[in-house]
């Protein structure tokens, strides 16, 4: 249910599993030419005392570069998360997942890295990183 605050529509962000722990290997989902990229922090995460940090559909995160071309490797970049396998069970009922875990490389303000993005990318992550939205092929 939206709320209403000065005039602007809120919309609460749904509840979604944090699957992707840090130290996960991950695909790329986009034509920068990284291959297998590797979770090293959560940005923004909260969460408690010897737990591990773990990002959902639609976080951004810190990675660095597992497999890919020698210039993006060895470097700490930015990214979000578009995809993970397990099931993410939205408001109405419908849970949806898909067949990997996979992020799209950003700049330090939001813009993708890349040109293209390749396969579906969920409909959390799509609402909130607009530009991403308008390069995704297909937003399930």
């Amino acid at each position: 249910m939206p709320r209403i605050i000065g005039g602007e529509v809120l919309f609460r962000r749904p509840k979604i599993t944090r699957a992707v722990p840090v130290g996960s290997i991950i695909n790329c989902a986009d034509n920068t030419g990284a291959r297998k990229l590797k979770v090293i922090q959560v940005v923004g995460y909260k969460g408690r005392l010897k737990r591990r940090p773990a990002a959902c559909v639609g976080d951004h995160i810190k990675i660095t570069v597992y497999q890919g071309p020698y210039k993006l490797r060895k470097k700490v970049l930015d990214a979000v998360l578009i995809r993970q396998r397990f099931p993410i069970r939205r408001p109405d009922g419908v849970r949806v997942m898909f067949e990997d875990n996979a992020a799209v490389l950003i700049t330090s303000d939001g813009n993708p890295m890349g040109t293209e993005i390749k396969g579906p990318v969920a409909r959390e992550a799509a609402d909130l990183w607009p530009r991403i939205a308008n390069m995704a092929p297909l937003i399930i």
